[in-house]
């Protein structure tokens, strides 16, 4: 078996984050639930629904950065391997999200490379802090994630049922991960923390919406 260098595995790194932030250079392995679905929307509902997907379409580059973060520096093989497959089951929410920003006549965040950047290396010190810590990490980041998707289903139109199709399997996907992640041996984080986490998430998600 090849034994992979620092070079290779920051070309690795480098390739990954092209991939999450290039719109169309990443594609679902899954279809998109909202496939078989009609949405008759007014101009406002449809700006409206546009900034709330920018927003979800941010998140999941937020997630995509942390868990390649995370997997760079995961100290177990088995926790490695975890956070690489969350990355690739996260990469459908990507590209979900950026088909119905098109649909929308919309595009991503402009600040994407800005919250990726954070959010790896976020994920690589989470990662460094041993691999409990690392998985609590992630099951508090989807816990507050499946909120945010919660509150956006809540704020839906009821006919559009496009991006309600697509937000409901994400959350789906979000809480099977948080579940994963504690089954795994995650850890509760400290206070502290979760409060951080909820400020630049807070940060995130007004700015997205717009910008």
């Amino acid at each position: 078996m090849r034994q992979y260098t620092g070079l290779d595995h920051l070309i690795h790194s480098f390739d990954q984050a092209l991939r999450s932030l290039v719109p169309g250079a990443t594609t679902a392995q899954r279809e998109n639930p909202a496939a078989s679905k009609d949405s008759m929307l007014n101009v406002s509902d449809a700006r409206h629904i546009a900034g709330l997907m920018r927003v979800n379409h941010t998140g999941e580059v937020c997630a995509q950065a942390l868990y390649h973060g995370q997997a760079l520096t995961a100290k177990l093989p088995t926790v490695r391997k975890e956070m690489e497959q969350a990355a690739i089951e996260e990469q459908d929410h990507l590209a979900w999200c950026e088909d119905r920003l098109r649909e929308l006549d919309s595009h991503p965040s402009l600040l994407n490379p800005v919250w990726y950047t954070l959010s790896f290396g976020m994920g690589a010190l989470a990662g460094v802090m041993g691999d409990k810590y690392s998985l609590g990490f992630v099951a508090e980041t989807e816990r507050q994630v499946s909120l945010h998707l919660q509150d956006h289903l809540s704020q839906l139109p009821e006919q559009d049922e496009r991006s309600r199709e697509i937000l409901e399997q994400m959350n789906e996907d979000e809480l099977h991960h948080r579940h994963t992640a504690l089954e795994a041996g995650g850890v509760e984080l400290p206070g502290a923390v979760k409060l951080t986490m909820t400020a630049i998430s807070k940060v995130m998600t007004t700015t997205s919406y717009y910008i």
